[in-house]
């Protein structure tokens, strides 16, 4: 039986509840939904500009990933939540531009689902988990 084991990095913000930045079983990497957030201080970044706040949330994600034994190559999935349907086209901007920077040229991307909802902080414009196969 494969063990579960906890995923942590300083180069993502902390947890603030009852959660872990991520958890590995197997080659199976999970990254819990990750904010505009400033890794150190944990404070919300880049108010009211979701590009900025796409790719601060992407590069935590990334940490995760990273610090889990993947890069961004290895991700399969990513879910993006957004707040507002008018914020689709900045977020989708700089999402492609990190793809473009972290996916090989001619490399498979990862799958994507967007989806509008409340999240939980007010700041937040975006939130963003992934899932990796590692290995």
């Amino acid at each position: 039986m494969t063990e579960k084991t906890e995923v942590r990095t300083d180069g993502a913000p902390a947890p603030a509840w009852m959660f872990s930045q991520g958890v590995r079983k197997g080659p199976i990497l999970q990254v819990s939904g990750q904010g505009p957030q400033d890794p150190a201080t944990g404070e919300y970044l880049y108010p009211g500009d979701v590009r900025a706040q796409t790719r601060r949330t992407l590069e935590n994600v990334k940490a995760i990933v990273e610090a889990g034994g993947g890069t961004v190559e290895d991700v399969v999935m990513f879910r993006v939540y957004l707040t507002k349907r008018s914020d689709f086209a900045e977020m989708n901007a700089a999402y492609a531009a990190f793809i473009e920077e972290n996916v090989a040229p001619g490399g498979v991307k990862p799958c994507r689902t967007t989806v509008m909802v409340e999240l939980p902080q007010e700041p937040m414009l975006v939130e963003i988990d992934a899932q990796a196969v590692i290995g």
